[in-house]
């Protein structure tokens, strides 16, 4: 049934929302908007997915006209692209990554042009950062030298969104994400996954075997953080937002050594092990930590979660799934 545009509540419309991310921001938004409200849409058939809580369509995001077709059925207002091909998995195939990432770019950007829809919000990435980049609090305004397909495919997406901002007004809105921690969906290939990983790994088996070097410093960010910040930009006034670029957003900064280290507070016979593999290279070419002043005095920006309370968020939720593991945890 066909939406009227005009109503106060947004149709929104949200792609890969079967993935880390989406499946946390579709159950948000849906808490506030309404499940009939928020279109939830990924390339899985909607027969194998056992918990639908509203309207899903399987959808490629690369066919221009099913996604046309569902923005105007639905009358969908806003869209969260979410669907892409992260940084490790992208290395396996680059240009099957580039496609994806930039040609569902386009089309969602020629949807929301053509359709004038109110507000997309596209994610970018540290992985626009390189080499060249202050390896301590990258600032907002760093050079960009993306050194992995997927950082390229983001430095490209910031400026296809700057252009049709500039062109066509489309209120683009964007964060580059640092590497996120979720409960609730299994990471996507991305080369920070190691810090979801070593969760389950230290509940099922009582150890883990990390791709990192101990002391590797990364930008990291807990899905709650994660989703409150998105939501939170999405609705800040137009007004307010003086970097119309992808805003930098920072969390938590820690090693796979000092994530190790407060596992071992609840689980004491954890073991970390360490293997180094291809990951390590994409990692040395980000930054530690990054400068989010901008974010924070355009629209208050502020994280909630640091590694002790992370940590210990992750574990509450994760050790009911193991818990006929032999492995105890201390309070």
């Amino acid at each position: 049934m066909k939406h009227d545009k005009k109503q106060l509540s947004p149709v929104i419309l949200v792609t890969g929302a079967r993935g880390q991310i989406g499946t946390e921001l579709v159950a948000a938004l849906r808490n506030i908007y309404g499940r009939e409200q928020v279109i939830a849409t990924d390339l899985h058939d909607a027969t194998t997915i056992v918990d639908l809580e509203g309207p899903y369509h399987q959808l490629n995001v690369l066919d221009k006209d099913e996604l046309e077709n569902l923005v105007a059925t639905y009358g969908v207002t806003q869209i969260y692209h979410l669907a892409a091909t992260l940084s490790a998995k992208g290395e396996e195939t680059p240009l099957k990554a580039w496609h994806l990432n930039m040609q569902s770019l386009l089309n969602i950007l020629e949807a929301a042009k053509d359709h004038k829809l109110d507000k997309v919000f596209w994610p970018s990435s540290i992985a626009v950062f390189g080499p060249s980049t202050a390896r301590k609090i990258s600032p907002q305004n760093a050079l960009l030298d993306p050194q992995t397909v997927y950082g390229i495919s983001k430095e490209a997406g910031e400026q296809w969104c700057a252009y049709y901002r500039e062109h066509y007004g489309v209120d683009v809105r964007s964060l580059r994400y640092p590497g996120l921690i979720s409960y609730s969906a299994p990471a996507g290939g991305g080369t920070t996954d190691y810090a979801v990983a070593v969760f389950h790994e230290a509940l099922k088996n009582g150890r883990y075997e990390c791709y990192l070097s101990p002391n590797t410093a990364l930008p990291m960010m807990y899905m709650d953080d994660a989703v409150r910040a998105t939501l939170q930009l999405m609705n800040a006034r137009v007004e307010a937002l003086k970097e119309r670029g992808a805003y930098n957003i920072g969390a938590l900064s820690f090693t796979p050594a000092e994530l190790a280290t407060e596992l071992n507070k609840h689980l004491p016979d954890f073991t970390i092990s360490y293997s180094i593999d291809k990951r390590q290279s994409i990692a040395n070419s980000w930054p530690a930590s990054v400068d989010d002043a901008e974010a924070r005095r355009d629209w208050n920006w502020h994280p909630e979660y640091d590694l002790v309370a992370m940590t210990a968020d992750m574990l509450d939720h994760l050790t009911p799934v193991y818990k006929n593991n032999n492995i105890a945890t201390v309070s």
